[in-house]
């Protein structure tokens, strides 16, 4: 039998989100998990740039660097927009950088 929750705890319960929103916060935060995607949203959060650019910035080839994009845009967290033959990468909105200089900041504290 469920023991009957006191008052102070269920509205501890009703304030905390669904399970489905814990589990998509979960998903966004193992994006972040990488450190190459990590690295690859700094970059954006400095300039757009292209493929080749963060290919080169970070010495990886085209191929790792566009697999870890198609994560990052899947995860709505970069947007390509083309420009001729290629697509420039930027960050898709002012959040992620938000979640990034949290994360940074904190990182500071310790």
């Amino acid at each position: 039998m469920k023991k009957k929750l006191s008052e102070e705890l269920q509205n501890i319960k009703k304030k905390i989100p669904k399970d489905e929103t814990i589990y998509d916060l979960a998903e966004l935060f193992k994006i972040f998990g990488d450190s190459t995607r990590t690295k690859i949203l700094s970059c954006l959060s400095i300039t757009k740039l292209n493929v080749s650019e963060l290919a080169e910035i970070l010495d990886m080839n085209m191929s790792a660097v566009s697999h870890q994009l198609r994560i990052l845009r899947a995860a709505k967290l970069i947007k390509g927009e083309k420009a001729g033959k290629e697509v420039i990468y930027s960050l898709d909105d002012n959040h992620v950088m938000l979640i990034m200089e949290c994360g940074l900041s904190h990182i500071d504290e310790r």
